[in-house]
């Protein structure tokens, strides 16, 4: 009986082991993820002071304003599902384009930080866009390092090399995005919010950057209507903390007007 009992547990460690073999990916393999998996992904800690800090920004989004979270998250779900809906026929005839230029799926899915663990795992979900760049774009990334033209931890091209026609475009004009309406959707972005940073980013983060984290990541902010890519990051950093402290629903309202504006325009994205 015994024998059988353990058989059986045995099992059961090896299902497990395989479960979050499946789940878990490194941080730099940002393209063969299994979105059917779990989305919370840890694959970094940040260590030390550090990491308190850290876990304590994340924790103040559920402090406070129910009122406001409440009604941006139903908010968030009618929208992105007309969004969704609305767009779905020009999001397969923009698949069947980036398809038809480059080889491999035209849905691009990278890691982005969703929020800081308690023992300062950085916790991930897998972000969906249009894929505006070659599929060997991640392994040429590398090359291309001392061509940065961002400062801190980002990295920003005007012209890079990596980028398709079409994703030119859909870069100018944030159509690239269009698919973080289903992370939207099922809770791990609002459409309103700082955007989320890559895991290799967090890392580098100083306290004052991860205060970015004491909100959920959005779509779209003060950082999309205010000049993008030409900022620098300590500017992109002024400007997520500002819509912190001015956060409401009259201006979440507000910004995705005026990001509608901007998109039309396609100013200061690359």
């Amino acid at each position: 009986m015994s024998e059988n009992t353990e058989q059986l547990n045995n099992e059961a460690d090896d299902e497990m082991a395989s479960i979050a073999a499946t789940a878990t990916v490194a941080i730099s393999d940002n393209v063969a993820v299994n979105i059917d998996a779990p989305i919370e992904y840890r694959d970094a800690v940040i260590d030390g002071r550090m990491a308190k800090y850290a876990y304590a920004c994340s924790c103040e989004r559920a402090d406070g304003r129910l009122a406001y979270r409440f009604f941006k998250r139903l908010f968030d779900i009618v929208f992105s599902a007309l969004v969704i809906a609305v767009l779905f026929v020009p999001s397969l005839l923009l698949c069947v384009a980036i398809r038809i230029e480059s080889p491999g799926s035209p849905i691009y899915v990278q890691h982005r930080v969703g929020r800081i663990g308690k023992h300062g795992e950085v916790i991930t979900f897998p972000m969906l866009k249009f894929r505006s760049m070659y599929k060997d774009a991640d392994e040429r990334l590398a090359e291309l390092k001392d061509l940065n033209e961002a400062d801190g931890p980002l990295f920003k091209m005007k012209d890079d090399p990596r980028v398709t026609k079409i994703g030119g475009f859909i870069r100018k004009h944030s159509l690239d995005e269009l698919p973080q309406f289903v992370n939207c959707f099922l809770g791990q972005l609002s459409t309103v919010g700082p955007r989320p940073g890559l895991p290799n980013e967090v890392l580098e983060y100083n306290e004052r950057a991860m205060q970015r984290l004491s909100v959920k990541p959005g779509i779209t902010g003060y950082w999309q209507v205010r000049g993008r890519s030409d900022l620098t990051f300590d500017e992109m950093i002024d400007l997520d903390l500002l819509y912190i402290k001015e956060r409401s629903f009259k201006n979440d309202l507000w910004l995705i007007a005026k990001t509608v504006k901007v998109v039309i325009g396609g100013g200061g994205a690359y």
